[in-house]
């Protein structure tokens, strides 16, 4: 299926779309202040896969996926929407898969969620992070 935009208008699509600071994400963040979480860094470009919120000295990394970006199966399958998304959100899953296997290896807990879950429950999303923080 060919792109339904001209190139400039797909690339004012694009650039609207956000990879850090989505609503999702924000909720998470003020949810898990609200229950004391607290020591939590974000975007750390030098931890595997990059995680949302990085509780570091904790060794936990917490994504917060788009549902069609990172393949939900409920949101997103194979042939739907060309080959060129085929292949990127294909790519974002095996990039995950990896991420989630080094930090695995390297000692850390990985939380992976649904934008879609912490939309509609932030206190599960929260508690589900907070479970995985080991006790200090």
């Amino acid at each position: 299926m060919p792109d339904v935009y001209d190139a400039a208008t797909r690339s004012r699509v694009m650039r609207q779309v956000k990879s850090e600071n989505t609503k999702p994400e924000m909720l998470l963040r003020r949810t898990l202040w609200r229950l004391g979480a607290r020591g939590y860094r974000i975007h750390r470009k030098d931890i595997a896969g990059k995680p949302d919120l990085a509780f570091v000295g904790r060794r936990v990394a917490v994504f917060v996926d788009g549902a069609w970006w990172h393949g939900h199966p409920d949101k997103w399958w194979k042939g739907r929407s060309g080959e060129y998304w085929d292949l990127k959100v294909s790519r974002n899953m095996e990039r995950d898969r990896e991420a989630d296997a080094f930090l695995s290896e390297q000692g850390w807990t990985v939380v992976r969620l649904w934008d879609f879950e912490v939309l509609r429950d932030p206190e599960e999303a929260a508690r589900r992070v907070i479970d995985a923080l080991p006790s200090r």
